[in-house]
């Protein structure tokens, strides 16, 4: 078996994690089969990459050099893809655009504003639950644009990826009860008050998961078993009150489930439009961003308890025009 550059990225998520587990989460693998992967490019290049120990992983000499190495082929391979792409007219059309998005409430809404300015336009839609992989595909020109999510004031990617972020709007993240638990009908609750559940959540990257048990460190408290799953499995779960979920305070009601504000807002859900400032998406990013606000608007209408509380908590609407 020969090197190869996604190689490179693996050892090079490593370094930059120090951990294999970390890195396979922001890679999106299990982390018994990046450690298969490790092992494979060690037997490749003759030696260890990495002492790894409870403290983590940290480059051997070997590593070192293989990192200088990657640091310099993976941005040169990167604007050769990128350069190709655009060269080769790989790119977007005012008929045509390709969107990647994590989870949320935007990209449907997105989509029909797009489709009533132009009956032709054709959307090709890329979902995943990794905003560093839309970031990736948008700067290698793959996608046009990308909705992604972010915790606190950081965007996804990294500076070399060159993109432009704007803001679309920020959700508070409430609490998903099912309808005949205690405090579903309340209007706000505490997270002192939740010390004893188990959590269903959204895989996904960044920080959020720390920001979450902060917060409950804050309240007095370290968060129980968190089950990471796909949405639905996360709706059924809490519906059958084996758990309190974690969603956007604009998630669409759903029968015998409850949403409900944690007081004092300790969390909160940046909403992030993406594109590359050298693509010809560029050309109508503009529209682009003000089509997903209108989306983001007409999710958060929908929800009367959320429309109420934004009343008090006006930080959570920037770019609203909700009165």
């Amino acid at each position: 078996m020969n090197l190869e550059l996604r190689h490179l990225r693996v050892v090079c998520a490593i370094a930059e994690t120090g951990s294999v587990t970390k890195a396979a989460s922001l890679l999106g693998l299990a982390q018994p089969a990046l450690t298969a992967q490790l092992q494979r490019i060690e037997r490749i290049l003759g030696g260890p990459l990495f002492e790894r120990d409870r403290r983590g992983a940290t480059p051997t000499a070997l590593g070192e050099l293989v990192l200088a190495r990657a640091k310099v082929v993976l941005p040169a391979m990167k604007g050769l893809q990128e350069d190709a792409a655009r060269l080769a007219g790989n790119h977007v059309t005012p008929n045509q655009y390709r969107i990647g998005a994590v989870s949320g409430p935007i990209l449907g809404g997105l989509i029909a504003r797009l489709a009533a300015e132009n009956d032709s336009v054709q959307v090709l839609t890329h979902p995943s639950h990794w905003a560093d992989q839309l970031s990736e595909m948008v700067s290698s020109g793959r996608l046009d644009f990308c909705v992604v999510g972010a915790c606190g004031d950081t965007v996804p990617g990294t500076p070399a990826d060159g993109l432009i972020w704007r803001e679309i709007a920020v959700d508070a993240i409430f609490v998903m009860l099912p309808e005949t638990h205690p405090l579903a009908h309340r209007w706000e609750v505490d997270l002192a008050e939740l010390a004893e559940a188990q959590w269903a959540v959204l895989p996904g990257d960044g920080c959020f998961g720390d920001c979450f048990a902060a917060a409950c460190a804050r309240s007095g408290f370290s968060p129980r078993t968190m089950y990471e799953m796909d949405v639905g499995n996360v709706i059924d779960l809490v519906q059958a009150g084996h758990a309190v979920g974690l969603c956007k305070a604009t998630f669409r009601r759903t029968h015998g489930i409850a949403t409900v504000p944690i007081a004092g807002a300790p969390l909160r859900w940046r909403h992030l439009l993406g594109w590359h400032p050298r693509s010809q998406a560029a050309e109508f990013a503009d529209a682009m961003l003000a089509h997903a606000v209108a989306a983001y608007e007409e999710s958060a209408a929908r929800n009367q308890h959320y429309i109420e509380w934004l009343k008090l908590n006006p930080q959570f609407k920037p770019q609203l025009s909700i009165a």
